[in-house]
């Protein structure tokens, strides 16, 4: 994945008030939850205990020093006892990382028959959390509360799921994604302002000449060719035509160039994901589809035909993803199964999509295309497994974007002997028509992430810290309701900003 380093603070809020004796006890109880967060299975990030505060200048220098901290992916605070939150205000307005307020306290059950006013005094994050949330509620800063004890592993879960979120911010600060050629010629969707992008998710977007890619393609050696070609062969089943000897088998060593041309150019630009599209091939033999794939299932994100969003997109859900059962791809809502007994999408595209998502080993061959001008390109042919996924899109919307996640129920894959390329078969939550119609009202793209591993809860998470509108289609979706909800949020959007002061 190519993850760099990092770590979310966890942070304790108090006050003198309580005096020594009792601040060194919460500072102990600060500290073992933390330490319980860190070892816990659900949270992938390490959890670091940061400090327990108890002045306004404390809390504005550790959210300076959590700004200035490249390690530093976000912020979980607690406040064990009364914090009051007029100390927060400097700090938490100068605060460029994201936060997530947990709301739990340090003993899980009460013992009733010994409580007294010294314990009341030490153990009242009931009352210590509702005056910070007050307080992020007035600033309007966005942010996840997860409420329960801290050994709970539901409350772990949730925990985890923001962590991971936060991670995958914390790659987009600074991102680099290529564009091999421009956008696909009249198509609306994917074009965007990638200025606006930078300003509001922190990853810059930048075109470079297919002639540059192809000197890189040119620089590769035969033998890292022989060895790919190699690596081939072991992992997948490989058509007898392009196995060494094969009457096709140059085709499948340009297929091995490209990825090492093109994995080359990525890894010495220090670039998160790129873009091609089938427009712009010049001086390449065949559409690189295989090292799409397999850059894909490393990590890298993706978008075909100049897609720069949905690129980036998936490579958030990648790296939110990453160690979870399942897998993310590049998707297309490519066409429908429109039978009264039941309405499937199969998703697929030309070549591109991730054997991360492969249910079986997938098979590496090569086929005519049809489009692009070009030689057959090589490919890994495999149907996604059945299971709960879903897709999502990335639109600019001009004055602001928006991400739409529609959770979906993939299905076994029917027989398709004619189309050579990857495949996935879905049906919409909560059911086609609505579904597709909410899509299409909220201006959803046809590209999408679609993922096993990445939930609606996730994605919640990532809009939340992006400040950016979700709309979510699943199983209690109305579709007068939804477009209701569309209508009024771009109202608020459009209010949002004043209504930050």
């Amino acid at each position: 994945m190519q993850l760099a380093p990092s770590e979310i603070w966890f942070v304790c809020g108090s006050q003198h008030l309580y005096g020594p004796g009792p601040l060194k006890q919460v500072a102990a109880n600060a500290r073992a939850v933390a330490a319980a967060l860190d070892d816990s299975p659900h949270i992938p990030v390490k959890i670091v205990f940061k400090a327990l505060l108890t002045t306004p200048d404390e809390i504005t220098q550790l959210c300076l020093d959590a700004n200035a901290d490249p390690k530093c992916a976000g912020l979980v605070l607690w406040m064990h006892t009364f914090s009051p939150s007029k100390m927060w205000i400097r700090g938490l307005t100068l605060l460029k990382k994201p936060f997530c307020h947990l709301h739990t306290q340090f003993n899980r059950d009460l013992p009733w028959g010994t409580i007294d006013m010294d314990f009341m005094n030490l153990n009242q994050a009931a009352h210590g959390d509702r005056e910070a949330g007050f307080l992020h509620t007035r600033l309007r800063l966005g942010r996840k509360v997860v409420v329960g004890h801290w050994s709970d592993a539901e409350v772990q879960q949730r925990l985890g799921a923001w962590v991971r979120v936060a991670r995958a911010w914390h790659d987009w600060q600074g991102a680099r994604f290529a564009r091999f050629g421009d956008n696909m010629r009249q198509v609306a969707v994917t074009e965007g302002d990638k200025v606006a992008a930078e300003i509001r998710f922190g990853f810059a977007t930048n075109g470079y000449g297919i002639g540059d890619l192809v000197a890189k393609i040119k620089t590769i050696s035969e033998k890292s060719v022989d060895a790919l070609c190699a690596e081939y062969a072991d992992r997948y089943t490989v058509a007898r035509e392009l196995r060494k000897g094969g009457a096709r088998h140059g085709a499948l060593r340009d297929g091995a160039r490209a990825e090492l041309g093109i994995r080359a150019f990525l890894v010495d630009g220090g670039f998160n994901g790129f873009t091609t599209t089938f427009e712009d091939l010049h001086g390449l033999t065949q559409l690189p589809g295989l090292a799409c794939q397999r850059l894909m299932a490393d990590g890298y994100g993706f978008g075909a035909e100049g897609d720069w969003k949905t690129a980036a997109l998936l490579r958030a859900m990648k790296v939110i993803g990453d160690g979870l059962p399942g897998g993310t791809s590049f998707m297309e809502d490519y066409t429908y199964h429109l039978s009264p007994k039941g309405h499937q999408v199969l998703g697929a595209h030309m070549l591109e999509i991730c054997p991360s998502i492969a249910a079986t080993k997938p098979s590496l061959e090569i086929h005519p295309l049809g489009i692009g001008g070009k030689e057959d390109p090589v490919r890994l042919v495999f149907d996604a497994p059945a299971g709960p996924a879903l897709n999502a899109s990335l639109i600019d919307l001009g004055s602001r974007f928006r991400l739409i996640v529609n959770e979906v129920t993939a299905v076994k894959t029917p027989q398709l002997p004619k189309l050579p390329v990857a495949r996935a078969v879905w049906e919409c939550r909560p059911d086609f028509k609505t579904a597709c119609a909410a899509w299409i009202y909220a201006g959803g793209a046809h590209h999408t992430g679609y993922s096993y591993s990445v939930t609606t809860e996730h994605l919640e998470d990532f809009a939340e810290i992006a400040g950016i509108e979700l709309a979510v289609i699943d199983g209690d979706t109305k579709l007068r309701d939804f477009k209701t909800g569309l209508r009024q949020s771009d109202l608020y959007y459009a209010l949002a900003q004043g209504l930050r002061v």
